[in-house]
């Protein structure tokens, strides 16, 4: 039962499909009565009535009849076929319309979206809906439902389906038939009139006439914009080279459109002039979320589908990375960005995978997983390592690339397309309200069980610091291991960003949550070979921060298990690793726990700084870190390595005009900061070994830019000199040493 607070009285609302739900909407609304049931017509009255007032759409009267039985749906076919017997006998066949789409009704304060998916473009054989209640003048999301097995029957043109229903709320009228009335094509299509019956007694409930409203089951508004100097994909002829599927020019409008989704876009919107070139024109994950919340233009603080694209060159992580999607606390997926720098050029095989990159972004935007992380969604499925879809990676499939495209149809799975055209809206749209529950409610932590057996010879190991002050970021390193002196190559991605690696957390209070960074980062996997000489590769992860907020917000003891995804498909989970978060011991450590679980600080640890307008509070916020009170505060060394990493950078902002503004590095305050830090975790006292060798490095890689050569050389030797003298494996010496000697080369 649900409940609707009118007049600061709380009143029983009904189920939108039970057979209260009229009387209740009229207590609520006072605008409507209960249907009764109507007398069928005669013949010769039907026929008088034609007689008076021509023309008369005699097929759409009949089927707005509000007939609420099955035996009048019957009786009326009756009528009709006795009327039709004179035309039926002329040999002239009438192509019909296909029925299929999205239908629109409303009865009482509800309004329903139907989509009916019996025809059309590879039919899925389901139905499925949202209702949202209407009051006064807003209207808001009540649930969804699915059936997924029906029976479908067509009989003197009129089509039945019957099927039971799965819903997002609970009910005892899940049994619903639909019958739309067939049209030829000079015709508009029929309304779908949708009847509820009780699951056992078949008592009628809520029934509903619901107009077609469009031919696609979803809409989406996709805006583009474009950087000077990259030519963006815009169709691929599948023809071009050896594929599964029929033969067809596709474009991201028409791959959408194949899904069920209407792809409303404005094409590319503005394409932007970038001056700076080299490092300074590769783009960072705080940039782009700055330009896509600034500049997403037909965005709106809403659940809505609308996605922003940017088609770019190439990311500050390097060329191997195509594609990148960001998600905002709060809000619905909604911007993602493409990179062309190892793309480039109109060969089919370009063309291609221009095309692929776009589709595969944009699925993300739907919340739609790898075809690996599948049991990850929500709800969840099966992983499939083998499946010839957009969210796929070639590599992955068995047999390789060559493989996968020579088989690859160019179309989602069926269960991705039963997702995107039938899934219960809060699993395409996220959710705003933190009062509400997850979408779903299935167990995250059976995704995290061990294997009964693991003949891989390989071991994923989870580190850490053991305990965590309120507030202090959290850092996880992850250890992938071999067994065997042989060689074995392995996808050497180990950061969490990428998606190789799930991290799963379980709180204090027993729920466990699936890591999700804010930016997920699309790149082709790069490969190392481990054996005796090189038994393990090494990285960290920042999870303290993601799509949806904070994760280690509250004390106690926090356990962490993480799975890898083999490239032969292999699932390796990790130990289990426990870390604690203590107690603010005192009013300094009370005040900077709540100064650094501000979401907007989070968005800075995230981004590792950022110049973005909307985060300038929170720039300002950790500056009392940096003050002479704070400045020897455990937390302060990480403000300062954000801070100091921003400021050696430079920080591209797109104006409003669609200029693109660079601000320059700050080599005397971002190498100031960044010693500090190096000071602090030389004695212990700040960042762990891998986030320790990165600030090393960015330190060295400033002095050479800044034009310090002496103090470039010097910086290097220094990593070397540190890193050779604690207590670590030689072979993770001989990676230090050998990326020491090439920090100083050339990256333009």
């Amino acid at each position: 039962m649900s409940y609707l607070q009118t007049n600061g009285h709380t009143n029983a609302l009904a189920e939108p499909n039970s057979p209260t739900q009229s009387s209740v909407a009229a207590a609520i609304t006072g605008t409507f009565s209960t249907p009764q049931k109507v007398r069928t017509p005669t013949r010769e009255e039907k026929e008088s009535a034609e007689r008076r007032k021509r023309p008369v759409f005699r097929e759409q009267e009949e089927t707005l009849t509000p007939t609420l039985t099955e035996p009048e749906i019957e009786m009326e076919e009756g009528l009709e076929t006795a009327e039709m017997i004179v035309e039926r006998q002329i040999p002239l066949l009438i192509e019909k319309n296909k029925v299929f789409g999205r239908y629109t009704g409303q009865f009482g304060p509800f309004e329903i979206v139907l989509r009916v998916d019996i025809d059309g473009f590879n039919p899925l054989l389901k139905v499925s809906g949202d209702y949202f209640l209407i009051s006064g003048q807003t209207k808001s999301y009540f649930g969804s439902f699915l059936a997924d097995s029906i029976t479908a029957k067509v009989v003197d043109g009129m089509i039945t389906i019957n099927t039971t229903a799965k819903t997002s709320w609970p009910t005892s009228f899940t049994k619903l038939s639909i019958a739309i009335k067939q049209t030829s094509v000079f015709q508009a299509l029929s309304p779908a009139m949708l009847q509820w019956y009780h699951k056992s007694t078949n008592t009628p409930g809520a029934m509903y006439v619901c107009h077609n409203t469009g031919r696609a089951f979803r809409t989406a508004q996709l805006e583009q914009d474009c950087i000077e100097g990259v030519i963006p994909t815009i169709s691929y002829n599948t023809a071009s080279l050896p594929s599964g599927g029929p033969d067809r020019v596709l474009s991201i409008n028409s791959v959408w459109q194949e899904a069920g989704i209407d792809m409303v876009t404005s094409g590319i919107s503005n394409v932007i002039h970038l001056d700076p070139t080299g490092p300074e024109a590769r783009w960072t994950n705080a940039e782009l979320h700055n330009a896509m919340v600034n500049h997403f233009s037909v965005y709106e603080e809403k659940p809505e589908w609308a996605i922003w694209l940017l088609h770019a060159c190439e990311h500050s992580h390097g060329p191997s990375l195509r594609g990148i999607m960001f998600d905002q606390t709060g809000l619905q997926r909604h911007g993602c960005a493409i990179f062309y720098k190892n793309m480039m050029g109109a060969t089919p095989e370009m063309q291609r995978q221009q095309l692929y990159t776009c589709i595969h972004e944009l699925g993300h935007c739907f919340n739609l997983q790898h075809t690996w992380q599948k049991s990850y969604a929500t709800p969840p499925k099966p992983n499939m390592a083998d499946s010839l879809s957009w969210m796929n990676y070639p590599r992955f499939y068995p047999g390789g690339a060559s493989a996968f495209w020579n088989t690859f149809s160019f179309q989602f799975d069926p269960v991705e397309l039963t997702h995107l055209r039938h899934g219960f809206r809060p699993y395409l749209i996220r959710k705003r309200n933190p009062f509400t529950p997850a979408g779903s409610s299935f167990d995250v932590g059976a995704l995290f069980e061990d294997n009964i057996e693991n003949n891989s010879n390989l071991m994923l190991k989870l580190e850490s610091k053991r305990a965590f002050l309120l507030g202090e970021p959290v850092y996880l390193e992850t250890q992938l291991k071999t067994t065997s002196m042989l060689d074995q190559q392995v996808i050497s991605n180990l950061q969490a960003d990428f998606g190789f690696v799930t991290i799963g957390i379980r709180k204090p209070g027993g729920e466990v949550v699936v890591y999700e960074p804010v930016a997920e980062m699309d790149a082709e996997p790069t490969y190392t070979v481990l054996n005796a000489s090189n038994p393990a590769i090494y990285q960290s992860s920042y999870i303290g921060f993601g799509k949806d907020g904070f994760i280690f917000d509250q004390t106690g003891t926090y356990q962490l298990r993480a799975v890898y995804y083999h490239r032969d498909g292999s699932r390796i989970v990790s130990d289990t690793l426990a870390v604690r978060v203590a107690n603010p011991t005192n009013a300094d450590d009370n005040e900077i726990a709540s100064l650094m679980l501000n979401n907007d600080v989070g968005y800075l640890l995230a981004f590792m700084g950022s110049d973005a307008p909307y985060l300038q509070k929170a720039n300002e916020s950790l500056d009392l870190l940096l003050s002479d009170k704070f400045k020897d505060h455990p937390l302060a060394v990480f403000v300062q390595y954000i801070k100091g990493v921003n400021a050696l950078r430079t920080f591209k902002t797109m104006t409003a005009d669609k200029k693109i503004r660079v601000r320059q590095p700050d080599f005397e305050w971002g190498q100031a900061l960044l010693k500090a830090v190096i000071g602090k975790s030389k004695v212990g006292g700040g960042l762990d070994n891998i986030n320790h060798h990165k600030a090393m490095h960015i330190l060295a890689k400033s002095y050479q830019r800044s034009g310090d050569v002496q103090a470039a050389e010097m910086a290097a030797r220094d990593i070397s000199t540190h890193f050779n003298n604690l207590s670590l494996k030689q072979h993770v010496k001989d990676n230090i040493n050998r990326q020491a000697a090439g920090i100083l080369a050339s990256d333009i």
